[in-house]
């Protein structure tokens, strides 16, 4: 069976099923995906992460699928109802849902009132009345009343019947595949207000009365309307007949229940009731089980959307661009108790603290502008973080204006502090700072997230930081592991000092984990720094294969080997050396060497162990050793004067930071304290299918005000400075698509349809249900 699993992988990733079988065997050899799609591309073809991520995920999937299918096997033919037929069905079953779906006449169960109606003898009267239409029902089930079996007359007699046929057609797979298929096709899902729940769900009026094609619902979307659901509000049905006028009782369903059996209904003696049949085995039971069924999946498909948002935002974060080895005073900014202010080296320790009130009275204000001067003195800072939090306008005010007064040229930044405070009150944080009180452990932290947003981001949880899409309707066991999964891929992908990284960065280093990553630094701080990357193996329970996994994602700065800055791994340094003396020249002449090194072919210095890719990888590597993927760090620059969602006035321009993208737009904080929506339409004036295409979190942007709702703090905003305030311009559609002439974003709502709006026009539908799940500044 590992055998179709891979061939089946190999189909979906477009790959060959040797590239598959290479990985899925490195993988169950306890390889990581980081080192395998850095270290082993000759092994497996060039697969990389992303690649290997979704063969991973989907070998998990399959297996268990696998699992699953020995079990349905087993029970069957512990049944002595097994067929090769059947066996041949769920050996080709390849979903959850179809082996299951084959699985349901075997399934044990609680005696049905079909079951019990075939032990009363039954069967019979069932397979004649649906065979042979020409028999009269009552006639013929007056020869099966029988008062010892529960059958007290021919009414009795015909109910069994009919729920013999049901619970059959309920369990044919064929029929429910058939059925399923045309629902995810063409059935709508609809909503509807419970009634009197409209004052208290009020925020979710967008779905009152909301139809929409089931296949084309988003992950949002659909996310928003569970949680009605769960809430209260909302009462979810799935219309199978969406086209059908009202006042028609049957569905289209139930004509293909009769052409899946053969069946003619016309005016027969039995057809009356075979019809009755067919509308209930539809109504009661296929119905039911498949609206639950394609709710459940499309929850879940839900969920994975959200998930994706999630990890694609995290990413962007985790790369953002750090600011760099460089003296940082960092601002936590409060009003009532003060900014706190931490000062931080070039490598993140923690130097100074202080507690400032610059907004409060006036003697108070020459008092925090005297002691943050101290500060910068005292420490050389040349780099200050603010939180953009409470105050933090306030306050970038304030520093502002004392480095104006002064005539101090250092750069000041405002910083995201999502997460902040869950990492201040963290074991982690007690332990590193056991002595500091937490309301400066956050300001020690906001300095360091601009110092190295990955370094610092790592060791909160996830799902703190705030860059989700519905994040608490999702499984959080499956989100915390695709969440892991991406932190772990961008710290191997930028690499680590290790002697500088926290246990927390060291952890998601590829084949480290706590206990390794703690051991590491207990053993810096008793023998000094690392000189060289062999003496990892001295580190307790840092085996063989660990060393193997996480040597090349270690970085060794100012060391006794060169080569141990860079990503090449130890296992490759002889190719290295191979280069160097066939070039008759020191490895230190070639580290760093362009001109020399692009002139260099792969194919000369491989062998059997090391093909062209890797070769290659070395040599990318010698010319710019220790390359940090990372983008050049920049920021926005905050308009003065707004401060606030009241000094917003449509038509102005601004320029901001993206703070967390999704389904249906961009959030941007222009610095008042209350993300502004840049709506999927107003991205771009082309075409845009997935707002990622246009931008990613830490963009800075320009956006124009749009439109400003004071009393529930929403901004509307457009990235097309040519839009107007108080007009719709629809966006450009892709080159050879149909224009849609209904206006842009409509739903289908029973007979009427509702315009919601983009921004730059009125603020409602989509663009207002965004609001509302946004979450809001501190």
């Amino acid at each position: 069976m590992s055998n179709t699993i891979n061939q089946m992988i190999a189909g979906e990733l477009n790959v060959r099923n040797e590239q598959v079988t290479a990985a899925v065997t490195l993988l169950d050899d306890g390889n990581t995906v980081p080192f395998i799609a850095r270290y082993r591309k000759e092994v497996t073809g060039g697969l990389d992460d992303t690649q290997l991520r979704t063969l991973e995920s989907r070998l998990g999937y399959l297996r268990e699928l696998d699992d699953r299918r020995q079990v349905i096997i087993k029970s069957i033919t512990e049944q002595s109802k097994m067929t090769p037929e059947l066996q041949a069905d769920i050996a080709s079953a390849d979903s959850k849902t179809r082996l299951e779906d084959l699985y349901l006449p075997y399934k044990p169960k609680r005696r049905t009132k079909g079951q019990i109606a075939i032990e009363a003898g039954l069967e019979p009267l069932a397979d004649t009345l649906w065979q042979d239409p020409s028999q009269t029902p009552e006639v013929l089930a007056s020869d099966f009343v029988a008062a010892d079996k529960g059958i007290a007359d021919t009414k009795a007699a015909l109910d069994g019947a009919r729920a013999i046929l049901m619970e059959r057609f309920a369990e044919d797979a064929t029929l429910l595949d058939k059925i399923r298929r045309h629902l995810q096709n063409n059935a709508e899902l609809t909503s509807r207000v419970v009634e009197g729940k409209e004052q208290e769900g009020a925020k979710f009026k967008d779905y009152f009365e909301y139809s929409e094609a089931l296949k084309n619902v988003p992950s949002h979307r659909a996310l928003a309307l569970f949680r009605g659901r769960n809430e209260g509000v909302l009462q979810l049905t799935l219309n199978a007949d969406p086209q059908q006028e009202e006042g028609v009782r049957g569905s289209y369903c139930e004509v293909m229940i009769a052409d899946h059996y053969a069946v003619n209904l016309g005016t027969q003696p039995a057809d009356t009731w075979r019809k009755q049949v067919i509308s209930w085995a539809w109504r009661i039971k296929i119905l039911m089980h498949l609206e639950t069924e394609l709710m459940s999946a499309l929850r879940e498909k839900a969920e994975d959307g959200a998930m994706q948002v999630f990890a694609d935002n995290l990413k962007d974060l985790l790369m953002a661009a750090p600011a760099g080895p460089r003296v940082t005073l960092a601002l936590d900014p409060g009003l009532r108790t003060g900014c706190k202010v931490a000062v931080v080296d070039q490598t993140g320790k923690l130097l100074d603290t202080a507690t400032i009130y610059p907004h409060t009275a006036r003697a108070r204000v020459a008092e925090a502008e005297a002691a943050v001067l101290a500060l910068i003195t005292k420490h050389d800072v040349n780099l200050i973080a603010i939180g953009n939090g409470t105050a933090s306008r306030e306050t970038d005010a304030f520093v502002a204006q004392l480095l104006k007064d002064n005539n101090l040229k250092i750069q000041s930044v405002m910083v995201s502090e999502a997460g902040a405070s869950v990492y201040s009150a963290s074991e982690l944080a007690a332990n590193e700072f056991p002595n500091l009180d937490v309301s400066l452990r956050g300001a020690v932290s906001i300095g360091r997230r601009l110092q190295d947003p990955l370094a610092e981001l790592v060791k909160i949880d996830p799902k703190s930081i705030g860059v989700g899409q519905y994040q608490h309707d999702v499984s959080q066991s499956m989100l915390a592991k695709r969440l892991d999964a991406v932190v772990e891929d961008c710290v191997n992908a930028v690499g680590v000092d290790v002697n500088t990284a926290s246990p927390a960065l060291l952890t998601r280093v590829a084949g480290l984990n706590t206990t390794i990553a703690q051991n590491i630094v207990n053993y810096r701080d008793d023998n000094g720094r690392f000189e060289n990357r062999t003496t990892l193996k001295k580190v307790a329970r840092l085996g063989p294969k660990a060393f193997e996994q996480c040597a090349g994602f270690l970085r060794i700065m100012n060391g006794k080997n060169p080569l141990d800055s860079s990503a090449v791994h130890p296992e490759s340094y002889a190719v290295v050396k191979n280069i160097a003396a066939a070039n008759d020249k020191a490895m230190d002449a070639i580290i760093g060497n362009s001109d020399f090194l692009r002139g260099l072919k792969a194919a000369d210095y491989t062998d059997e162990k090391f093909g062209v890719p890797t070769v290659t990888d070395i040599i990318s590597e010698l010319d710019k050793p220790g390359r940090d993927p990372r983008p050049e760090f920049k920021t926005a620059t905050f308009a003065e004067g707004v401060n606030e969602v009241k000094d917003l006035i449509p038509g102005m321009v601004l320029e901001g930071v993206i703070t967390n993208v999704t389904n249906f737009g961009a959030f941007v904080d222009v610095g008042v304290h209350q993300d502004g929506l840049v709506h999927i339409s107003a991205l771009s004036d082309k075409f845009v299918s997935d707002p990622r295409e246009v931008v990613k979190a830490g963009d800075v942007v320009k956006v124009k005000v749009m439109e400003v709702d004071l009393q529930r703090k929403r901004i509307g905003m457009s990235m097309r400075l040519n839009d107007e305030p108080g007009q719709e311009k629809p966006a450009r559609k892709p080159q050879g698509q149909r224009p849609d002439t209904r206006p842009q974003n409509t739903r289908q709502h029973g007979n009427k349809q509702r315009n919601e709006q983009p921004a730059g026009g009125a603020m409602g539908g989509a663009f207002a249900a965004a609001f509302a799940n946004a979450k809001q500044k501190k």
